[in-house]
């Protein structure tokens, strides 16, 4: 049995940047409605959690099909 080591840096190595980019991006959707600011702070909020959405459907999209 031969383990292919430097694929399993690599899916370990983007599942890293994207998981930290996930929760980077929540953590400004939060403080951007946690602010109070202007309309552009709000949709830049609500802009953020739309792209965590879309990537957690994309990734549900690649384990189901």
């Amino acid at each position: 049995m031969n383990i292919d080591w430097a694929s399993v840096g690599s899916v370990f190595g983007v599942s890293l940047l994207v998981s930290v980019a996930l929760v980077g991006l929540f953590a400004l959707g939060t403080v951007g409605l946690a602010k109070q600011g202007s309309v552009v702070v709000t949709s830049a909020a609500y802009a953020c959690f739309a792209l965590c959405a879309a990537a957690v459907a994309y990734g549900i999209f690649l384990i189901v099909g």
